[in-house]
């Protein structure tokens, strides 16, 4: 998710620290509470991950921080460079909190689908009949083409009037409910169900839809039908711009200016359910491995999720991306993981897993990277993110 870059408030201090940045690989339960992991793999390989993520950290405009964990038939591995936060020189860790940007989707997604297993939903109901408010000729768009990018919605995070009021005020409070009323004056792009094209006005019509259906919040639905079952217990969808300690620091990396810490800049309200959730690496993996897995869902609703279409997640993953419903296949050379990506100011994910939920990788860096403002390091992202699939598949 794009937003307007901020004015600089003030010189970041301890840049330094940035290039004596502290590294690591470490064994670790996945779970809080579960037996401890074992080294796994060879030390050179353990040293080749690392190393990579150095290059990341050390790139132009690369991230101060990053961290990947890697699970494994109850295994964990946790591949770290730089600092969660530059003042302090802290390393990053497994429960330090991030804004997870786009794969946020997935979690409205996991929502919607469990309410299609339930009889709640249809993935052929529409725009009009849950949500007969919105604009008429929004009303033939489907539930199905909102969560695979079909439906045509032009996108409210691009509108000149929301970007206006986001650059004079970040931390401004939006009404999470109201945030498609940027774009009810303006027509479908295309026929829905005709082409793909990511919108983020799409997840904020899932969640209003969920929420027409069973009359509960969205928030509730979350802790009833993710939260809840995938025993997540660090994972939230606040309104505020304020992150829960600990966090890793999200930063604005333009050289030659020093990093700018953006973490607490811009408030959620105007991402909800489209990109405001706040989770940990830990959580970001049992998530992942559930709803890749299809544990949240029969496998009825799972293959009705996995139709792929032609379609890329926003920013790309590694290898070659298609769309389902709320997730994207990621078909790289060592095999198929399934997931979701997400950037936001400060911040950019990959959440990936095998499609039977039992290896999966979760990868945080502390800065946005996507196509329209780090084109070069996006390319070396996608790469460093398939070597690292590939280090999850190989036996």
């Amino acid at each position: 998710m794009s937003l307007p870059r901020r004015p600089r408030l003030r010189p970041s201090l301890g840049t330094l620290l940035v290039a004596a940045c502290l590294t690591g690989v470490v064994s670790a339960p996945a779970d809080a509470g579960s037996g401890s992991g074992s080294r796994s793999g060879s030390a050179d390989r353990d040293r080749a991950l690392r190393k990579q993520l150095e290059g990341l950290v050390n790139s132009p405009g690369g991230p101060p921080g990053v961290i990947a964990v890697l699970r494994r038939e109850g295994e964990s591995r946790i591949v770290r460079a730089g600092v969660a936060d530059i003042d302090s020189g802290r390393p990053i860790e497994a429960d330090d909190h991030t804004r997870i940007a786009s794969t946020a989707k997935a979690f409205s997604g996991a929502v919607a689908l469990g309410l299609v297993d339930r009889g709640v939903l249809s993935l052929d109901d529409t725009i009009g009949r849950r949500l007969p408010s919105l604009p008429r000729k929004w009303h033939a768009v489907t539930l199905r083409q909102l969560l695979n990018h079909t439906s045509g919605l032009p996108d409210y995070t691009q509108d000149p009037e929301f970007l206006q009021i986001v650059t004079a005020d970040p931390r401004h409070h939006f009404d999470s409910r109201r945030l498609l009323d940027y774009v009810a004056d303006e027509p479908l792009l295309f026929r829905p169900g005709s082409q793909y094209k990511y919108s983020n006005s799409d997840n904020i019509a899932v969640a209003l839809m969920a929420e027409a259906a069973t009359g509960e919040r969205y928030e509730q639905l979350l802790r009833g039908l993710v939260y809840r079952p995938l025993g997540l217990r660090d994972t939230s969808l606040p309104q505020g711009y304020e992150m829960p300690e600990p966090y890793m620091h999200g930063y604005d990396v333009q050289p030659p200016n020093p990093p700018e810490d953006i973490s607490e800049v811009l408030s959620a309200s105007g991402v909800w359910a489209s990109g405001g959730i706040i989770s940990t690496p830990a959580d970001l993996t049992r998530f992942i491995r559930g709803y890749a897995g299809g544990a949240l869902i029969s496998k009825a609703t799972l293959r009705e999720q996995r139709r792929w279409i032609d379609g890329a997640s926003e920013p790309a993953g590694p290898g070659e991306n298609k769309a389902g419903e709320a997730i994207f296949r990621y078909s790289t050379r060592c095999g198929v993981v399934l997931g979701h990506t997400g950037n936001f100011p400060g911040y950019t994910q990959l959440i990936a897993a095998t499609p039977d939920g039992r290896r999966s990788l979760t990868f945080s860096l502390t800065t946005q990277v996507n196509q329209a403002t780090k084109p070069e390091l996006l390319k070396e992202l996608r790469e460093v993110e398939e070597n690292f699939v590939c280090a999850l598949l190989k036996d």
